[in-house]
């Protein structure tokens, strides 16, 4: 018996080497990079928040989501509304990994990031863009932060767009309390934002 008489499903009974298959991921994902076919690029880390999905467009990163959020659903948006040419790529996201590392382990207290906010628009994207002007260890009403943003009665509108701010930690939704002081809602959780705010010292 030849190659070519071998049976059709042979090589469905090997065992899967898990080193080759890295190795072939390994190269998809190096051609899809040469040929310009990878366009939203996405990895996982462990946090003390939880298991964080981290993805990102060539523009910056465009996602941060939340174990709670279904990452599989995360990223069948990310397909339909960004692009459907997504691929796991750790490396093409070890800078904003290593420094969300860096921020859980007390070492750093702003993002270096280039950010993608295409997945909002109009005035959640402007209140997107203030929140990292509260600094580290700091916190604003949901009054104040639309003051800032120049309208100071689209309280609801602020909170509306801290609900769906899909950078959280970086984009620091966090820091936003109610004006009684008391957490608000947090799309992780109010344990996770209890963390970050624990972490930072700012409770």
């Amino acid at each position: 018996m030849n190659d070519t008489d071998a049976p059709m499903d042979a090589p469905i009974d090997a065992p899967i080497d898990a080193a080759a298959m890295a190795a072939l991921h390994r190269r998809l994902e190096a051609a899809a990079r040469a040929e310009g076919l990878l366009e939203v690029a996405y990895t996982s880390i462990d946090s003390p928040v939880g298991r964080l999905l981290l993805a990102a467009t060539p523009k910056g990163l465009v996602r941060v989501a939340f174990d709670g959020e279904d990452h599989y659903r995360v990223l069948e948006f990310l397909a339909g509304r960004v692009s459907p040419r997504i691929l796991r790529s750790p490396g093409q996201l070890d800078t904003a990994a290593r420094e969300l590392d860096e921020y859980f382990d007390g070492k750093r207290r702003t993002f270096d990031l280039a950010l993608d906010l295409s997945l909002s628009a109009g005035f959640r994207q402007e209140v997107q863009r203030l929140l990292p002007s509260i600094g580290y260890g700091q916190t604003r009403s949901y009054g104040e932060v639309a003051a800032l943003a120049g309208n100071p009665k689209a309280v609801r509108a602020v909170g509306t767009a801290c609900a769906t701010n899909p950078l959280p930690i970086v984009v620091p939704c966090h820091r936003v309390l109610r004006a009684d002081g008391s957490l608000g809602g947090y799309l992780g959780g109010l344990a996770a934002k209890t963390t970050l705010l624990e972490l930072e010292g700012a409770t």
